[in-house]
Formats: C-alpha cells, structure tokens, sequence
C-alpha cells in the first residue's frame, strides 16, 4: 500500500508542475536542450536537435543559429561560423555578443581591419565590456597601431584586470623595442597573480637580456617552485648557469627538462654546448647532431656544430658548417686559412671589412693574413686602419680595455711591418716588449709565420674577450643524414678524455645558446 500511495503522490506532483510551468514560444523552447548537450561537448546530438529547432521555426531562432555557428567554428569552419554569426547579428542587431562574435571570426580570417570596424560598434552598445577592448587591443598590434593597441589594452585593465592583458601590453612594449617598459608590465602582472609560472618566466628571461642575473634567478626559481617541470624555466635557468661556467649545475637542470621534452632541438643544443665547454667534443658533436636532426633550419644550431669541428681541427666540416651562417666572418676566415685558400679568404675578409666597421679586430685579422701572404704594404694599411679605430675607442671611453692576446698580436705585427714606436699598442705594451725583441730581431726567414695555426688562433681568441656582449646561450642539432642516437653518457656524469684525440684549436668561442 505504500508504494501505491507512493506513486500516486509523484503523478500528483508531476500534474501539479505541468499545469505550472509556463508554455514557451516554439521559437526557443529548445534552447535548454541546445545547451546542455553544448556544454557537455555531445555535438552530434546538439546539432541534430538545433536542426529540428530550425526546421520548426523557420530559421529564425536566434539561440539555434548561435550556437551552430559555435560549432562550425571548433571545427575549423571559420567562414561558414561568420556567415551564421552575421545571421544572428540581423536577427538582433543590438546584441554586442553577436556582434563580438561577428569580429572574432573575421579576426581568425586574419582580417583585422573588418575586425576593428565591427569590434567598434560592439564597443558602442557596450562600452564596458573587458572583451571588447582586449580583442581591440590585440588586433590593433596586428596592424601595427601600436598606440591604439596600448590605449585600448590600458582600457581592458582598468575594467578588469586579466594575466593575458597584460601579456598583450607586455609584447607591444617588447616589439618597440622598450625592455624597460616591458619589465614594468610583467612586475605588475607578477604582483597581481604572483603564482602564474608563464609571467615569472618571461620576466626572468628579460632580466637575463639586461644582465641582471640576480633578478632573473630570483623569478625563474619562483616559477620552479610552483611548476618544478617548467620547460621554459628550466632551460633560462640552465642557460643562465651555463654563461657562468657552470656546467655541471646547468646538466642537472637539463636532465630534469628531458624528461618532460626529450625531443627539443634548444635543449640538445645547450646540453652539447656544456659538453663543448667542458671539452667532451664528441659528445658535443652527438648532442648538436641530434639538435640539428630535429631542427635541420637552426642556424644557430648549424653554427655551434662548426665551431666544435673548427676547435677539433676539422676544417673541411667546419667550413661547410660555418658558410651557413656568414654574418660572423671571423671563424670562417680561420677556417679558410687553414684550408690554404688564399683567393676566398682574402675576398671573405674584405667583406667582412665592410660589414665591420668599429672592430679593430676585423683589420688585425686581415693584416696577419696579408704578412703571410706577403702583401707587407696592404698590410701596414690595414694595421693602421685598425689602429685608427682604436684611437677612437680611447677618446670614447668605450672598450679600452683589450684582450691581452690581441694586444700581443698587434705588437708582434708592428714589429714585423716596422711600423714605428708611436702606435697605441706599443705605448700599451712599452715593457713587454723588451723581451719580444729577442725574438723578433731575428732574420725574417726564420721567424715563425704569423698566420700558423698557433699564431692566428691566439689573435682568433681575442674575439672571446673582446664580444662578450655576443655570448648568447647554446642549442645543437644532429645531422639529416647520419641522425647518431644521443650520447652514452648520461648529461651530468662524468666522462672519460680518452675520446679527445685532437689538440683542439684555441679559436673564439661564440657559442649561441637557446632559452625559449
């Protein structure tokens, strides 16, 4: 009897809420329907009803045609969800929702311009709308207005502050080339949501470009603690060890990265640049090989590689490496000496001349390899030149304080060349050269040619000294054709030296490293 009275009183309930409710027009008596399927991602189910709905009502539900176009749009229908987004702006054309719809679809179409327009008059319906303003923002950077685009993101962050608003201010002051700017945005990102690992980390690697390695630290270790496996993260702050010769710490970090992005062609590439700076090139050439076969376009990557077989003596490698990138003509001028190609390096270090003009090292360069060639008059001339250009740093105050090999190089060149008492580099070097003149007084058939290997690789690693400002971090990558499997050795461990069987060449180490 009790489940009878049981089932009588739910049908009374049920009767009871029937009568009640109250009847909705056939024009949006689905909607419900619509969007619970909707959230719940079953778009199958969802679109077949909102075709039913449509069908009823002629096309004319407003609720149905938005949320197709949702739909159309999450599966890459960009130009049919535009098409139905505008259907509903007719339908009702005061709805900002239809309208910012409306302009995120021509956005995806990468028409900014149409985007800003109707963006606009969204704006007008709604003026306080933090959407409106962002995406105004973001598209005004797209065509470069990067005055609006400021004016328009201060705006979103005066009605409601978001992290991806102030990533966008962020990137505008980064684009004009205002790092100062730029840190200031991201301080205050970083005060708002102190947790968000994506604002610590692109903090620290500003402060890194400024060389404010304390700084930077201090927000990449933030960013670690909270994300202890974040990629970004951790490479910054490996590279960051890695400047400071710290190769061993730099490993452990790398070790961690690994784990999480095994395949990334940045960090193969500083784990071979640690192996090259702990003089484990073997190893170095296996990690930038397998940097290289997963990245084969990185210049940098292509770069570093050289450079460990230029330090191996491997010339010929070297240089079908090093021509890749020549902006840096200097290691492909050693590479070209010593392949004995006079014409080619003689034209490579006019060139480089040219695109040098403030770097005294550039004519020392060409100077040595002009005496070895025998062309002593070109080559007084270039010493000179080089000697004009150091004058100039001097009454600057700027770089005056040069590497002690470049120094040697130049007073070793004067005295060959003859060149006179009165020059910068033998007031410089006034005591030191007593003792060279022992050595240099000898008859020039027996003095040692200044373009041997030892000789144009001491004035070669002055560069080290001299462009410390061009000391980026490392990343490798391994060659297309030979794809070798990653090191034996695990990074961090130790490794025996019986591999090294080359003297390496003490040559300019430029070693570019990646953070990103």
């Amino acid at each position: 009897m009790s489940r009878f009275f049981c089932a009588l009183l739910h049908t009374y309930i049920d009767a009871f809420l029937l009568s009640a409710a109250p009847d909705l027009p056939i024009l949006e008596r689905r909607n419900w329907l619509i969007h619970l399927h909707y959230i719940r991602k079953d778009y199958e189910t969802c679109k077949a009803i909102i075709k039913e709905q449509l069908h009823e009502t002629q096309g004319m539900c407003e609720y149905a045609v938005y949320v197709q176009a949702l739909i159309m749009r999450l599966e890459g229908k960009i130009q049919q969800s535009l098409e139905l987004f505008q259907s509903c702006a007719i339908l009702n054309p005061k709805s900002s929702d239809n309208l910012k719809q409306v302009a995120r679809s021509l956005f995806l179409l990468g028409k900014h311009k149409a985007a800003i327009e109707v963006y606009n008059e969204a704006a007008r319906l709604n003026q306080k709308d933090w959407e409106i303003s962002h995406n105004l923002g973001v598209c005004y950077i797209y065509t470069k207005d990067f005055k609006s685009a400021e004016e328009q993101l201060n705006l979103a962050l005066q009605l409601n502050k978001h992290d991806l608003t102030y990533m966008m201010l962020g990137k505008i002051h980064l684009l004009q080339g205002d790092t100062e700017k730029a840190i200031d945005v991201y301080k205050s990102a970083v005060e708002f949501s102190p947790e968000n690992t994506e604002l610590l980390t692109t903090l620290g690697l500003l402060y890194m470009q400024l060389g404010k390695y304390q700084k930077a630290f201090e927000h990449l270790g933030n960013s670690l603690t909270y994300d202890p496996n974040n990629f970004k993260a951790i490479l910054a702050a490996g590279s960051m060890m890695q400047t400071h010769g710290d190769y061993d710490v730099a490993m452990n970090k790398y070790r961690v990265a690994a784990y999480s992005v095994p395949e990334s062609p940045p960090l193969w590439n500083n784990i071979g640049m640690c192996f090259f700076g702990k003089k484990k090139y073997v190893a170095a050439i296996s990690c930038l090989k397998r940097a290289n076969y997963l990245s084969p376009f990185d210049w940098k990557i292509l770069y570093n590689l050289g450079l460990v077989h230029l330090t191996m003596q491997q010339y010929a490698s070297a240089f079908l490496l090093l021509q890749i990138y020549p902006s840096d003509l200097r290691l492909l001028l050693f590479t070209l000496t010593n392949l004995d190609d006079a014409d080619n390096g003689r034209r490579s270090h006019e060139q480089a001349v040219l695109l040098d003009e403030s770097n005294p090292l550039v004519n020392l360069n060409f100077a040595v390899f002009l005496y070895n060639q025998g062309d002593k008059k070109a080559a007084l001339l270039q010493l000179q030149e080089m000697e004009r250009k150091v004058n100039a740093q001097v009454e600057n105050n700027s770089n005056t304080d040069f590497d002690p090999e470049l120094v040697e190089m130049a007073q070793k060149l004067g005295t060959a060349l003859q060149a006179g008492e009165n020059l910068y580099w033998s007031k410089l070097g006034k005591d030191s050269k007593t003792s060279q003149r022992s050595s240099s007084s000898k008859p020039s058939s027996s003095q040692q040619p200044l373009g041997t290997n030892q000789a144009l690789g001491q004035a070669m690693s002055s560069a080290a000294g001299y462009s410390k400002s061009m000391q980026i971090t490392a990343e490798p990558e391994a060659d297309v054709s030979s794809a070798p499997s990653p090191p034996t050795v695990t990074p961090g461990e130790p490794e025996d030296e019986d591999e090294e069987t080359a003297e390496p060449q003490k040559v300019a180490r430029l070693a570019f490293s990646m953070r990103f």
